[in-house]
């Protein structure tokens, strides 16, 4: 069931992507595309980690039929994040006080920039993006080698996160920009601008600046999308223990099955030994024979014995 799950997003994401031009009228976003990409954008992420050191950036490489898509990796202490924040990670600006749930001792926050893939993967009827769609998720961090991570909620309690586009397209005369938001269910949040090109958040997911559609906007051209390969999702910490638990008391019976064994091999040839050793002794050391001369010669001679002979019948006939 553990594998099941981990192919479904790409499953949906195979069935999804011949058919994108086609969603793209659609007046809703393709969530289960957009969910796919943030898995398989996490496990090219945590690739970039090789003996990761905490706080430092690792930019990842994404597979080249998503050629355009920038992401990288921040691995933190959760106490470390809570208590000073990071001050510069990509576009993003992390305040003291931010929190994720539930609780775990080390995260990486993965950072994802989707360029001129954005409206595939958001689409949002009525408006034109100004900015590329930058993502910001939080995972667990403990296991670098692991894929298919759910997300971590993360929470500021006081100062909000700070995104600070360096890409902005011209607002057309007439128009407002805003800040767009998606959470993790494509849900769209529209907020005020803060400035130019500053949106503020709380919380985790992917944003963007917008404009109403029709106002000339310069949208870049979208992609020509090609199906994904389905990688092949590795075993899970859960799926690990579970086969430990039961190769583990299968190795340790067949070791202490061993181990008697050498030790019943080795006594019964200590015995044995012994037994060689305490007749041998017996051999050299025993009674010796009575020696007679019997002319020139000396022959062994057996004792004599302590009871005589006695005839069966007294009477002699």
């Amino acid at each position: 069931m553990e594998h099941a799950h981990g192919f479904l997003p790409f499953i949906a994401l195979l069935l999804i992507v011949p058919l994108v031009e086609v969603q793209a009228q659609s007046p809703s976003t393709s969530i289960g595309t957009a969910r796919a990409l943030d898995t398989l954008l996490q496990d090219y992420a945590y690739r970039a980690f090789d003996q990761p050191l905490t706080g430092v950036i690792y930019d990842g490489q994404v597979p080249s039929y998503l050629s355009g898509i920038k992401i990288a990796a921040l691995r933190l202490r959760s106490g470390s994040m809570r208590r000073r924040g990071v001050e510069s990670y990509k576009e993003f600006e992390i305040p003291m006080g931010v929190i994720e749930r539930p609780y775990v001792k080390r995260l990486a926050l993965v950072y994802q920039n989707l360029g001129n893939w954005s409206s595939l993967f958001y689409d949002l009827p009525g408006y034109s993006f100004l900015t590329p769609m930058l993502g910001l998720l939080a995972y667990d961090a403990m296991n670098i080698s692991a894929t298919n991570l759910p997300e971590l909620y993360i929470l500021a309690k006081g100062r909000p996160i700070s995104i600070q586009f360096t890409d902005v397209g011209t607002v057309p005369i007439g128009s407002t920009a805003q800040c767009v938001s998606f959470d993790l269910n494509g849900l769209p949040r529209f907020e005020a601008l803060m400035s130019r090109n500053v949106c503020l958040t709380n919380v985790q997911g992917h944003f963007s600046i917008v404009v109403k559609s029709g106002s000339g906007s310069h949208t870049p051209p979208a992609p020509v999308l090609a199906p994904m390969p389905i990688p092949r999702p590795g075993p899970t910490v859960k799926e690990e223990s579970k086969v430990w638990g039961i190769a583990g008391p299968v190795i340790g019976g067949f070791a202490a099955f061993v181990f008697w064994g050498l030790i019943l091999v080795f006594l019964v040839r200590y015995k044995r030994k012994k037994n060689m050793a305490q007749m041998e002794h017996e051999s050299e050391h025993g009674v010796p024979l009575q020696v007679v001369n019997m002319g020139v010669v000396r022959l062994p001679a057996a004792a004599a014995t302590r009871t005589g002979p006695e005839l069966e019948h007294r009477e002699v006939p």
